[in-house]
């Protein structure tokens, strides 16, 4: 079950190994997608290397831990789909702070800035525990080993479609179906053009490094979510009529649109709040459990605007946007569909686990 959607051809970002430099002047923005590719499967028939070089981990609870960051949207996308699919109990959760700098990203929310599971300071160490030499970007979210402290994987695009695959036997009653094997060939594409134009796009533009790159990007962008936008004024979800992974991917961007891409990224052709489909769209997923309640405002602009010192040199964070819109009826439900399927919400967020009030609309 290989996933080619958040598969770009990438190339080393030696730049990024300066403090807060992450555009690099006359170049466009290319991802580095050569992650950590090993997977953890119901049935790894051991725990040797596959035929493909990617080495199969047992599904086992409890033995893993999910170390992520709320600011980040790929990170983002992994506690949505663990929250929706109810694997708090089989897979911990260790979040890092919104800030960072060209080491790692840090524990600094835990008390004595330690990750009280794995007792590390920072994510780099659980790299450097499996690869001592480890070359490229210490990234979230990474999916730890807890016996060894090391790292298993940072393939954040097939790291989901392993929990919803893979863990079945963890997950809790009434847990939605996030990839439905009858609507894989239409959600291929679907989430093929979230990643390349959306999800990366708005990265695309932000670290453009010249006009020409930049303006390419923009126009990229927007003509993906004019795409969006038609597609989602006639129906509730991006494919069938239920939550999918293809809605989860979306919205980690279309919930950071407004409050960061728009002004810091420069994606300003109009903001999220002035795309009828797409903004009705985000705001029903918003309220629906799982998405609003794992995403803090507080943490993802502190992320965008301090980290990238390269592009906001003063490190000032802004005010704004005002957060109540989104809790503004959406009245998508007219539209048809079941959020959950033949499945439930999830319950309330454990309490550990819950976006500070003044971080999120909801309270």
């Amino acid at each position: 079950m290989s996933d080619a959607t958040d598969r770009d051809q990438g190339a080393e970002r030696p730049e990024h190994g300066t403090p807060g430099v992450y555009s690099k002047p006359g170049q466009e923005f290319t991802r580095d997608t050569r992650y950590i590719t090993d997977r953890v499967v119901a049935d790894p028939s051991g725990t040797g290397p596959s035929d493909d070089g990617v080495q199969l981990w047992p599904v086992e609870a409890g033995r893993y831990r999910l170390v992520a960051a709320r600011a980040c949207p790929w990170a983002n996308r992994a506690i949505i789909v663990r929250r929706l699919l109810g694997l708090e109990g089989a897979i911990s959760m260790g979040l890092c702070g919104p800030t960072h700098d060209e080491r790692s990203w840090t524990f600094d929310l835990d008390e004595g800035g330690r990750d009280p599971v794995l007792g590390y300071e920072r994510l780099q160490e659980a790299y450097f525990a499996r690869f001592p030499d480890y070359p490229r970007g210490i990234t979230v979210p990474a999916l730890v080993d807890v016996p060894t402290r090391a790292v298993v994987t940072n393939d954040f695009a097939q790291m989901t479609l392993d929990l919803s695959t893979e863990w079945t036997a963890h997950h809790r009653e009434g847990a939605p179906d996030l990839y439905p094997e009858h609507l894989r060939d239409e959600m291929e594409p679907v989430m093929r053009l979230v990643y390349t134009e959306v999800n990366n796009g708005v990265y695309r533009a932000g670290f453009a490094g010249s006009q020409e790159s930049y303006d390419a990007a923009y126009d990229r962008l927007f003509t993906a979510l004019d795409t969006l936008e038609e597609r989602l004024t006639a129906q509730r979800y991006l494919v069938g009529d239920t939550i999918t992974e293809a809605d989860v991917r979306l919205f980690t961007t279309l919930a950071r649109f407004d409050a960061v891409y728009h002004g810091h990224f420069k994606c300003n052709r109009n903001k999220l709040s002035e795309m009828p489909a797409l903004w009705a769209y985000a705001r029903d997923l918003f309220t629906t459990p799982g998405f609003g309640d794992t995403t803090d405002f507080a943490q993802i602009k502190a992320h965008y605007y301090r980290v990238h010192t390269d592009i906001n040199p003063s490190g000032v964070v802004p005010k704004g946007p005002d957060l109540a819109g989104w809790l503004e009826p959406h009245h998508r439900e007219q539209l048809g569909g079941r959020p959950f399927g033949d499945g439930t919400a999830p319950p309330p967020p454990p309490a550990d686990e819950r976006v500070p009030a003044g971080a999120t609309p909801l309270g």
